[in-house]
Formats: C-alpha cells, structure tokens, sequence
C-alpha cells in the first residue's frame, strides 16, 4: 500500500505536464490557424491587383514605373520561400499600392469609373477582414506567448521546443494603404 502515495504523485505530475503540454499545442495551433487568416486575405488581395492596377493603368498609362513596381512587386510574394519572406514581400507591396492610389487621385474620371469603385470596395473589405485577422492573429500569439512564459508551464515548454512568438507589426506605410483603401466615393 505504500507505494500507491508515490505512484499517485507521479501519476499527476505526469497527467499535469500531459494537461500543460496539450494546452500550449492547442495555443500554437491556433496561432497557426490564425496565421492562415491572414494569408486567405493577403491571398484575396493580391489576386484583386491586377484588376486594380489595369483599371488605373487605362487612364493613366504614362505611369509606367508606377505599375511595374507593383507587378515585380507581386512577383516576389509569390516567390516567397517562407511565411516570413511572403509578410515582408505583402508589406513591400502595401507600399507599393500607395503609389497607385496616388495616380488614382490624380484622374477624377477615374474615381468615377464603375469598374474602378467596384475593385476599391472589394479591396477596402478586404482590407477591412485583414485588419480583423491581424487582430485575432496578434492575440492568439499574446495567449501562446503568456502561456509559453508561465510557470510551471515554462518549464515544459522549453524542454519541448515552445517559444514565444512575433507578433504582427504594421509599419506606418502599410498604415496608410489600409486608411486610403477604404476611402470609396459613389457618384463623384
């Protein structure tokens, strides 16, 4: 009978760590999944530039470096070997998009060109669901992060390969594309 007290304690240091170790897989999966987020809306973005960038490449078809920028640009997101490479080729791109709504201000036939509102409201949605999953992408790293530097979970989750993570930084010029894109005038 003396051995059932020890066995018990090692039963539940072991049912502990087994509880401590799930839950931070169950924090990093949904770190990964909110990850995934935010690659669906870059995803959706970058398919809807073309269309934007030939839209304003019809009236404004001097501004040639302008749109061959963003197509070397959008080249390089998708060449991008690693999820870190893709987020730093999406930001250069976000920059990039600035000059075309720059060329976009400059022409009043075509803020008013139908086809050219129906794109800008697609990417200001898109801009918009983006912004919410940045959002959810950051707190799922700040849960994974707090539960990576806890204790007791601390000690588990460094003998089994968790660490605390980056969380999604938006750069001032990336600031600005995401509060131009929504700017949607009908009728003007």
């Amino acid at each position: 009978m003396e051995w059932l007290i020890p066995l018990g304690i090692v039963l539940a240091i072991i049912a502990a760590i087994a509880a401590i170790y799930n839950r931070l897989v169950a924090l990093r999966q949904n770190r990964n999944n909110a990850y995934a987020d935010i690659d669906v809306q870059l995803k959706q973005r970058f398919d809807l530039i073309p269309n934007l960038v030939e839209t304003v490449k019809g009236y404004a078809a001097h501004e040639k470096g302008v749109f061959e920028e963003v197509t070397k640009l959008r080249a390089k997101v998708q060449d991008a070997d690693t999820p870190a490479d893709r987020l730093n080729a999406e930001k250069a791109l976000g920059k990039a998009m600035l000059n075309v709504f720059a060329v976009a201000e400059a022409y009043p036939e075509l803020k008013a060109d139908q086809n050219f509102q129906k794109l800008m409201a697609e990417l200001a949605d898109i801009e918009n669901k983006l912004a919410a999953a940045r959002r959810f992408f950051n707190n799922a790293t700040s849960e994974l992060n707090t539960a990576v530097e806890q204790f007791p979970a601390n000690l588990i989750a460094g003998a089994f390969g968790f660490k605390t993570e980056e969380f999604y930084e938006v750069e001032e010029e990336e600031r600005e594309v995401m509060e131009q894109a929504p700017d949607v005038k009908f009728g003007t």
